[in-house]
């Protein structure tokens, strides 16, 4: 049976934001607030919580999934960045982007895309994202709540709760996120690609 928290979303209490961060690391799977829609979570090198995603979301091994960072520092540990995508990164950092980079040695294996061994990554402008990340110290390894037979991600943490009472460990109830999910831009290419137009704008890689 999930555990949930009402979570405030200007001011999260600490209290709350701990006890999920120990959840991740006893290999929880979360349900959590971004700042484009709610997501699925779990610690980055746990295996079996990332199986358990992929069977909740019904995903197959070609699905890339996410690393949500807390700031752009951290971001550099897992991808390659040259100076010019580091300063693009640095002007659209916090928000509603995905970054495809190729990926560093500390990415795992089975995270990378299975070609191209790239990653996707971003920094959520989410007050609640923001406090778990910084007590988790690492990112957080995510992908859209978008359930099998739903065309949209979920919205309603009490519809979540129902739904995947006894899938998750931990639902967050961080208020209404949206539903939008992010622009996702290819970062290997030049210049960078938009591979989905989301919540962030798009227009500013146009030519």
């Amino acid at each position: 049976m999930a555990q949930f928290f009402q979570i405030h979303p200007d001011n999260p209490q600490l209290r709350l934001v701990r006890r999920a961060v120990e959840i991740l690391l006893k290999g929880g799977v979360i349900v959590y607030p971004t700042d484009s829609s709610y997501a699925l979570g779990c610690q980055i090198g746990d295996k079996s919580a990332m199986e358990r995603i992929r069977q909740i979301r019904q995903l197959d091994n070609q699905h890339n999934f996410t690393l949500v960072c807390r700031d752009l520092s951290e971001i550099t540990a897992y991808a390659r960045i040259d100076n010019q995508a580091f300063r693009l990164l640095k002007t659209l950092t916090p928000g509603p982007y995905t970054f495809i980079h190729e990926a560093t040695k500390q990415v795992p294996r089975r995270l990378l895309h299975p070609k191209r061994k790239t990653i996707g990554l971003r920094v959520p402008d989410n007050e609640i994202c923001r406090a778990l990340l910084g007590e988790l110290d690492q990112p957080i390894l995510s992908t859209t709540l978008i359930l099998p037979d739903e065309g949209q991600s979920m919205t309603d943490p009490y519809a979540m709760r129902e739904r995947l009472d006894k899938q998750v460990d931990l639902i967050i109830d961080g208020g209404f996120c949206g539903l939008e999910p992010t622009t996702v831009v290819d970062m290997t290419t030049d210049p960078p690609t938009v591979m989905r137009n989301g919540k962030g704008d798009a227009s500013l890689f146009e030519q």
